[in-house]
């Protein structure tokens, strides 16, 4: 099959993107944006509106009849949102999209909107080659995937995330029988990706005015909050070995701490808390996983634990159809055979495997943020993976 993508417009596609401010919580410009560039492509569009300033939109090419559908699914929401004190002054981490020396920066291109692009590629490389598919073809442009909750006093739409619009998505009218996430994978077919479990463990103690706190320094909430550390760090190890997946082993994090008010100091405080990142494979039910983390957490004294987020992992077999697909159109384009991969990391397959819809993650390089830069992209790396997405599509969907 000949197929061109048009580099110019891949390039002026992702810069305009990139520049369209969408934290979590505000993704409705973003999808405003995609919406507009389905309507050109002469798509169906469909739009969800979530809540108040945030919407998935949803485009389809029809097909011919008799064939399967496959979704491009992608979140609109970047992780930051430029106007963080410490990623001021590094352009990869703002919402201004430009191109230099052949690559793409700008907040949110690797994650992930360069894909988004590419999915606005690959169907105009198609519809330029006069090609018709047989089964329908959708992209999913969704809000709220980003590593993120409400806890706390973090309240509100910017902190809903972990597949709040995926999950939207498939309960209103988003079904595929599979779906390709353009997550940054480097180009890797990941065959699965862990979940997670997110645990709270607080330590209490009486708030006092330090003029009063002599001889209960053992009593503060901060200090009892140590040996629970020191026990948290020598069983993390344990929950790695037992969360390990087909040669992955597993992983933990101590993500945060909180406890006292540095603007009052001169107060104890009434309460400390530890947050635990737990790390899941995909075969081990969530349900599980958590009774393990709390046994853990219950055997230690004086401690109050919260399991306050279970999102489960992802997988797909390695001989799926979807996958046999992907790889096939990789070797086309690269010239050799895809790489596979079991990640660590999130993504809305967690949800849309639930539904039944087998999920592959295949995308672009991770653009990992450099100290100087911030997130960028090869034009190259982005013109290429949009073949794929093309070859593959045509591949599952059947050219009529």
């Amino acid at each position: 099959m000949e197929l061109r993508v048009d580099e110019k417009r891949l390039v002026d596609d992702a810069i305009a993107a990139v520049s369209v401010p969408s934290f979590t919580g505000s993704e409705e410009p973003m999808a405003a944006w995609m919406g507009g560039a389905f309507r050109e492509l002469g798509l169906e569009v469909q739009w969800q509106q979530v809540e108040d300033g945030r919407a998935n939109v949803l485009g389809t090419w029809p097909g011919a009849g008799d064939g399967p559908t496959l979704m491009f699914n992608g979140h609109l929401d970047t992780s930051y949102s430029g106007r963080e004190p410490w990623l001021q002054g590094i352009p990869g981490f703002q919402p201004q999209g430009f191109e230099r020396d052949g690559r793409i920066y700008g907040l949110g291109i690797s994650n992930m909107k360069g894909a988004l692009c590419c999915y606005l590629a690959a169907v105009r490389a198609l519809l330029a080659a006069g090609v018709t598919l047989r089964g329908d073809l959708m992209i999913a442009a969704v809000a709220g995937e980003i590593e993120k909750t409400q806890q706390g006093e973090a309240q509100g739409a910017e902190y809903r995330g972990y597949a709040t619009g995926s999950r939207y998505l498939v309960s209103h009218g988003g079904a595929a029988d599979a779906c390709i996430l353009g997550e940054p994978t480097e180009n890797k077919v990941v065959l699965a990706h862990f979940g997670t479990i997110w645990m709270r463990l607080s330590t209490r103690g009486p708030f006092i005015h330090t003029a009063f706190s002599s001889g209960k320094l053992e009593e503060n909430s901060i200090v009892r909050m140590r040996p629970v550390l020191d026990a948290v760090l020598e069983w993390l190890p344990t929950w790695e070995d037992e969360m390990s997946y087909d040669g992955t082993r597993g992983v933990a994090n101590v993500g945060a701490v909180q406890g006292g008010f540095g603007w009052r100091a001169s107060r104890t405080p009434h309460r400390t808390d530890l947050f635990l990142d737990l790390r899941v494979p995909p075969n081990v039910p969530m349900a599980e996983a958590r009774r393990k983390a709390l046994e853990f957490a219950r055997s230690l004294e004086g401690v109050d634990a919260e399991v306050y987020v279970t999102a489960p992992g992802a997988e797909i077999e390695a001989d799926d159809p979807l996958v046999e697909a992907v790889e096939g159109a990789h070797a086309e384009v690269f010239g050799t055979p895809a790489e596979r991969d079991v990640t660590r990391w999130f993504s809305d397959a967690s949800v849309l495997t639930r539904y039944g819809i087998a999920t592959v993650n295949y995308g672009t390089s991770s653009g990992l943020p450099d100290a100087e830069l911030g997130e960028n992209l090869a034009v190259d790396g982005l013109v290429r993976t949009a073949e794929v997405y093309a070859r593959a599509a045509a591949r599952v969907c059947g050219v009529a």
